[in-house]
This record gives C-alpha cells, structure tokens and sequence, in this order.
C-alpha cells in the first residue's frame, strides 16, 4: 500500500501558514494543497527538494550512461568515479 499523503484546503494554508510550514519543515513529507476540493499545488521543505533534485540528476546520470553503453561508447572508470564523487559531495561544477 502506497503512503498516505497529506492533504489541506488551500484556506487553511492562508489562515495558518507559519504553523503548517513549521510542520512541513520537520515532518519532510510533501503536502497536498487543495482548492475548492481539487488538488491544485504540492509544497515541500527546500531541503527536501534539493535531496530530490540531487537524486534526479544520479538518475540522469545513469540513464545517459545506459544510452551510452548500448552505442558502445564509453569513459574510464576513474574519471566516471570521480566525477559521481563530485555530484554525491553536492558540488555543481
């Protein structure tokens, strides 16, 4: 079973907002915002992005090099180690 999201009417955001983003600091799960009963935005935490961020670019990473290998093309391994040091110690350039 997937986990249960947590979902507020875009009002209670508006009249609670220091106290929600308090929470959704601490709890670093997204929140579901809703509008007239329809989801309409999610939020979370700048550090959960981030992480989610930096884990879509591992993941580009490693697609290109799968597209890579099936075109028989390829890189040495110390320059493909250090450069996946690079990304995992958050470095961009």
């Amino acid at each position: 079973m997937g986990k249960l999201l947590k979902i507020i009417p875009v009002s209670d955001l508006r009249q609670d907002g220091a106290k929600i983003l308090k929470k959704l600091k601490d709890s670093k799960e997204p929140l579901i915002i809703t509008q007239r009963g329809r989801a309409v935005a999610v939020m979370q935490s700048v550090e959960t992005f981030e992480q989610s961020e930096h884990d879509n670019e591992l993941l580009r990473l490693l697609a290109k090099g799968e597209r890579e290998i099936e075109m028989d093309e390829g890189y040495d391994l110390e320059d493909v180690l250090a450069e996946a040091d690079r990304i995992l110690a958050g470095k961009t350039s």
